[in-house]
């Protein structure tokens, strides 16, 4: 239960926070726009720590949901980085979307409720559109 519960606070934290860009997945059929990435920062060294639990003791479940989690978390801190504070919430929001479709896709993969993975499918739809919108205001307004 101690394991379960450090899980359920890095995850609540995590999503509070909306960070970084999406698991697998998503990641592969949605790139973080280049504009939202700032110059100088090499994210691919920043960590995330997994809440104290080793990632050996993880499920896969557990494992994709991290990897998903830390991939938003460096795409949102890039976004935040940008000088421009409307640029900045909106590569910001990108990669929150990110997350929250790099989320529901586990939820497809792992999941054996079909309540809940109806709801995931509308998030990714929902959120890709979204994404979509924002993208395109990013490479028209962004420098």
């Amino acid at each position: 239960m101690k394991t379960f519960t450090k899980l359920a606070s890095c995850t609540a934290v995590a999503a509070g926070f909306a960070i970084l860009p999406l698991a697998v997945s998503a990641q592969s059929t949605m790139a973080y726009p280049e504009k939202c990435k700032s110059e100088g920062m090499d994210m691919s060294k920043a960590d995330m720590p997994s809440g104290g639990m080793p990632m050996g003791d993880m499920t896969e479940y557990q494992k994709a949901s991290m990897d998903g989690m830390k991939d938003m978390h460096m795409n949102m801190m890039q976004g935040m980085m940008k000088k421009d504070a409307d640029v900045s919430f909106v590569c910001g929001m990108i990669a929150h979307h990110m997350g929250a479709i790099s989320m529901s896709e586990v939820e497809l993969k792992y999941g054996d409720n079909d309540e809940a993975k109806q709801m995931a499918q509308k998030v990714i739809e929902a959120q890709k559109k979204e994404i979509e919108e924002m993208s395109k205001w990013v490479d028209k307004e962004a420098k």
